[in-house]
């Protein structure tokens, strides 16, 4: 007779055998493809960085509950990996080799052009080092023009208008305000705040060579806590309107300051419509402060409404309040290139995302293939009071919003490029 214990043996491998698959481990889960994001979402303009996290990660929502990026062999799902860099580029860097050593084939980034620039140089030498394991850099707001210009490269796509394609859609306006004699420039001291002063005086002098500029101001970008004494400058000067690319607290702060000061200016920003401008102008603000953008909430229509409905559906909380439809669009259009590739190689996706277009209900745009910058609609809009009845909604609930003032189809935002692309053979 056989002892006990190897009669639970005999037992349980006649159960084993029985049963089959019943004991068999279950099949492993597609492995998602990553993008990783690398930006601040810690210091002076974490804001910013957790507003793109959270459009970044409703657009990968939407894909993986169709079933995720279709592949010859299976679909699988999208996942974001957040790479903190302080909004440094030291920090940037080695965020990218923490990136790359997790074989993260996509890279996002874009609140700060100084950081993409750099980043353009760390994704060109790494995927000529290691042409096995490239990489493709998706800029969703770093919009210094050299980027597509001649910086550009091939592993390098940008889905937000660039700086002089901005300052276009503000001049269109400008050039028929009557009023606007005296401009004061004021922007953030790096690549991108040096370029918005460039392009308004350019673009300034070319359609309305009356307009006076009366300063030309940089600041150190994040670091300054007060700007009274930048707004005392622009009273002395006698300015009627600034121009601005400021963008996450330094856009807050120096619009409080002129609330502050009690100064009626209009402002012509790249970015004033979201991260807190609009609460903290006020009623000073209504019908002053103008913003462009790719969209913004009072575009009108049900498909414009269902989207900014499904964006507040998830996230409820006003301080969240800050959509970017440009965000979103980006991972759509890099899925839908996945899956015309057939993979997630970083050139072959690159090759479908040239001249790739994408169009929903309310928005159409297109990848020129000949510098990476995407070709879109941009809003020029001005503030005005939710109280007053003129707009639907408004913005972190602050009680105002922006209402359509110009609007510029793609055709109209396109600008040459310098651009001499070096594909890879």
């Amino acid at each position: 007779m056989l002892p006990l214990k190897f009669l639970r043996l005999a037992l349980a491998t006649s159960l084993l055998a029985i049963t089959g698959t019943a004991f068999a481990a279950p099949a492993a889960a597609a492995a998602p493809i990553t993008i990783g994001m690398i930006d601040g979402v810690s210091g002076p303009f974490a804001n910013a960085g957790e507003a793109v996290r959270r459009n970044l990660q409703l657009a990968i929502e939407r894909i993986n509950a169709r079933g995720g990026v279709r592949l010859p062999h299976g679909a699988r799902p999208l996942a974001l990996a957040v790479f903190d860099n302080k909004q440094g580029v030291e920090e940037s860097l080695v965020a990218f080799r923490q990136l790359t050593d997790q074989d993260i084939p996509f890279l996002a980034q874009g609140n700060s052009s100084a950081v993409a620039a750099a980043l353009v140089d760390a994704v060109d030498k790494h995927n000529t080092r290691r042409p096995a394991r490239r990489v493709l850099f998706l800029n969703y707001s770093a919009v210094d023009p050299a980027l597509t210009n001649e910086k550009c490269s091939f592993w390098h796509f940008r889905f937000d208008a660039n700086a002089d394609m901005r300052m276009h859609a503000l001049t269109e306006v400008i050039k028929s305000d009557t009023r606007a004699r005296r401009i004061y420039l004021i922007g953030q001291d790096y690549s991108f705040g040096r370029q918005v002063a460039k392009a308004a005086r350019a673009q300034l002098a070319a359609k309305r060579p009356d307009i006076e500029i009366v300063g030309d101001e940089l600041h150190p970008i994040g670091r300054i806590k007060d700007f009274a004494p930048y707004l005392a400058k622009i009273k002395a000067a006698g300015a009627d309107a600034i121009v601005t690319g400021n963008w996450g607290n330094d856009l807050t702060l120096l619009v409080k300051a002129a609330r502050d000061a009690g100064l009626a200016l209009k402002f012509y920003t790249f970015y004033g419509n979201g991260l807190g401008a609009p609460a903290a102008l006020g009623d000073a603000g209504v019908d002053r402060v103008r913003a462009v953008a790719e969209w913004h909430p009072n575009v009108g229509g049900a498909a414009s409404d269902a989207f900014y409905g499904e964006f507040k559906k998830r996230y409820p909380r006003p301080e969240d309040d800050y959509v970017h439809l440009r965000m979103q669009l980006m991972v759509d259009m890099l899925a839908a290139a996945i899956e015309k590739a057939g993979t997630t190689d970083a050139a072959a996706v690159a090759h479908a995302l040239e001249g790739a277009a994408y169009r929903n209900a309310f928005h159409q745009a297109t990848m020129r293939a000949a510098d990476h910058q995407l070709i879109q609609p941009l809003y020029v809009s001005v503030m005005k009071r939710q109280a007053d009845g003129g707009i639907r909604y408004d913005n972190e609930g602050s009680g105002y919003g922006f209402k359509t003032e110009r609007y510029l189809p793609g055709p109209a935002t396109a600008l040459p490029t310098s651009c001499q692309m070096v594909r890879p053979q």
